[in-house]
């Protein structure tokens, strides 16, 4: 049995290691476009990019894993086309690799901003790879200016590292306020705060025009209002695509991501999709889940599904961020709330706001309130019902539930 991973993504890295706990038989194949061996992208914008670990750290696994383990890394390499007739793939070096399950672990691309405003000067950078983390590196230095265009959890967690280092930060957000697409006005209240904090400017509302660009290079923003805020390097966190191009290119079904079953299965049987790329379904909808969880636990089903399990995935979701002395953890998925409850944790300056749907508990969001966070997950996990009215009571034991 071939097995062909396309990806060095944390779930392709899952799915090789699950694959071959199961059988010592299966041949597997991961054909990773990076030159480097597979790592970690989460840390690089939070303890890499601090210096807190080295590259070796953020490895998934050590160079001699894969010789161990009979897993042929294919580094450096591109796959330019998939024949799903023949269960065959192209790679760059005109090699041709055949296969019984291809598996797209191809993760997400980052938005760019359009060349016509000034998004691809080579001081205006996203935050996605290694490269893109070594080289923030060098020019996060006492006294430079950063402009961060978007709030989100990428953006502020550059602009938490950078300002830890001296550097000026302004954030430019063009949603009324940060973190709108992922968490409640009380968590972006905390977040805006803690940022002001430590020096960061953060303005909401704040459409952009252009980048300046003065000698080759960016030099600043302009906003809608005429303002233009100097910068020596810029970073756009807007998000990030389904890299989905060969999935399509090969004619399977995609929807904000390739499209799969509960089995995690695309259109094609013997194709699957798992990690940042995979639209799942889940609670009645379509999904797509960027998060090391998610991609950990896809990889493993996926796996016991090519052994023949036929596993449903049933994923509980969880995720993090890092900015300053914050540490915020999320159980579950707020998709659909419609009432945030506030609850003071154990520790001094500790937090969690409780998304609900009606009576629903559907997420939690936990401010340096760790004991909270694995309480909350453990009751989403079980099953457990948790009420808008016990939550209001801060007398209630939540640990009481599990």
């Amino acid at each position: 049995m071939k097995t062909l991973v396309i990806g060095g993504s944390h779930a392709a890295l899952a799915l090789a290691a699950e694959l071959r706990k199961l059988s010592a038989d299966a041949e597997i194949t991961i054909v990773n476009g990076d030159r480097d061996l597979p790592y970690q992208r989460p840390p690089l914008s939070k303890a890499f990019m601090s210096g807190k670990v080295t590259f070796d750290q953020i490895l998934f696994r050590p160079a001699d894993w894969y010789g161990t383990n009979a897993i042929a890394l294919k580094s450096a390499l591109r796959v330019e086309a998939i024949d799903r007739h023949a269960k065959a793939v192209s790679l760059s070096n005109g090699e041709v690799l055949a296969y019984d399950h291809l598996v797209f672990a191809t993760g997400a691309r980052p938005r760019r901003l359009p060349e016509a405003i000034g998004g691809t000067l080579p001081n205006v950078f996203v935050m996605r790879d290694l490269g893109d983390a070594r080289a923030l590196m060098e020019r996060m230095t006492e006294g430079a200016r950063l402009v961060v265009i978007g709030g989100g959890y990428i953006g502020l967690e550059a602009a938490s590292e950078a300002a830890k280092k001296g550097v000026t930060v302004t954030v430019i957000e063009a949603a009324d306020r940060i973190l709108k697409r992922v968490a409640s006005a009380e968590t972006a209240d905390d977040v805006r705060s803690l940022h002001h904090a430590h020096g960061v400017r953060i303005f909401e509302n704040a459409s952009l025009v252009r980048i300046v660009e003065r000698d080759g290079q960016a030099s600043g923003v302009e906003l809608t209002d005429g303002s233009v805020i100097s910068a020596d390097f810029i970073i756009t966190g807007i998000g990030v695509m389904p890299d989905t191009v060969l999935s399509e290119a090969c004619g399977l079904d995609v929807a904000n991501g390739i499209v799969v079953d509960q089995h995690l299965k695309a259109s094609d049987p013997s194709i699957l999709a798992i990690g940042d790329c995979a639209s799942f379904p889940y609670k009645g909808m379509m999904i797509r889940l960027e998060s090391v969880q998610n991609a950990n636990d896809m990889g493993i089903v996926a796996a016991q599904n090519i052994m023949g399990a036929n596993l449903d995935y049933k994923p509980v979701p969880w995720f993090w961020s890092d900015q300053f002395e914050l540490k915020l953890q999320i159980a579950g998925l707020n998709t659909g709330y419609s009432h945030v409850i506030t609850r003071p944790g154990v520790r001094e300056g500790a937090k969690s706001h409780f998304y609900f749907r009606g009576e629903e508990f559907l997420a939690a969001d936990c401010l340096n309130d760790g004991a909270t966070y694995m309480i909350a997950r453990r009751i989403l996990e079980g099953g457990k019902t948790l009420t808008r009215a016990q939550v209001e009571d801060h007398s209630f034991s939540l640990k009481s539930l599990l």
